[in-house]
């Protein structure tokens, strides 16, 4: 399966900038074959966390019903990466998996919020891990800070992921451990991760870029690199989960009883 991950800088608040920016990506993933594209968490407004009420989206708003439109053209699959939702009153965090149809196959809403960017003060927390079914298998899906949470990770490969997939804004001071975390979870859960970061810098940070393909071995098959933005295609082989998981049999010696 060939996955294009969307590396991009965002425009702080403006939504219709960043869409457009992404659209013209996800027009280069697709030329280059890609039947999977994968964008970074927050892309429409970044952290522009005290006008966010007013920049959140509702999930039949204009960012997701053109995403599920591309994906109907163009027959591709989408993890949207996430925008700022509006509903019932609240904003969440959330990533949509929309399916080749631009039916919406998933949604996840961040469930850790992260202090250290004043997230809880302007958004509201998840209550739900999200595990579904693409054309290619079972796939899990987190954002960003939910990484630091061993957990949350191990839940969603023993609910049968192959697939992690991680949209992250993710600040070059924390770089190595988004490098680390990133390889640890694929091992420890032996499945592909798919990180997409963003690059550029807001009012508060600098971002780390280095979006990630990482095999159930802990490999790195693809890798962004750290200032520029790019589209990161890549092919990947879904029967080394099955091969690594007989080789080195992790989950069957679990001792649950004990933790």
């Amino acid at each position: 399966m060939k996955v294009a991950l969307l590396q991009m800088d965002i425009v702080l608040g403006e939504v219709s900038a960043n869409r457009a920016k992404a659209q013209m990506m996800i027009d280069n993933g697709i030329r280059q074959g890609a039947e999977l594209l994968v964008l970074p968490e927050m892309w429409t407004t970044g952290y522009k966390l005290a006008d966010i009420h007013l920049l959140a989206e509702p999930e039949d708003g204009p960012t997701v019903t053109l995403l599920r439109q591309i994906a109907r053209e163009k027959s591709v699959e989408i993890i949207t990466g996430s925008i700022a939702e509006a509903s019932g009153g609240k904003v969440y965090n959330t990533a949509y998996a929309i399916g080749k149809d631009g039916g919406i196959i998933a949604k996840y809403r961040k469930i850790h919020l992260i202090g250290l960017m004043d997230e809880e003060k302007y958004i509201s927390p998840g209550d739900r891990k999200s595990v579904f079914s693409m054309s290619f298998g079972p796939v899990g899906l987190i954002i960003c800070y939910d990484l630091r949470f061993t957990e949350l990770p191990r839940a969603l490969a023993l609910a049968g992921s192959r697939v992690l997939f991680v949209p992250a804004e993710w600040p070059a001071s924390r770089g190595q451990h988004w490098l680390a975390l990133n390889i640890a979870r694929a091992i420890e859960n032996q499945l592909f991760v798919i990180a997409v970061n963003r690059v550029g810098k807001d009012p508060n940070n600098a971002f780390f870029g280095n979006s990630l393909v990482i095999s159930p071995w802990g490999e790195i098959l693809a890798q962004g690199s750290e200032t520029a933005e790019d589209v990161i295609v890549t092919d990947i082989d879904l029967t080394a989960v099955e091969e690594i998981r007989q080789k080195m049999p992790v989950f069957a010696d679990r001792r649950p009883q004990y933790y």
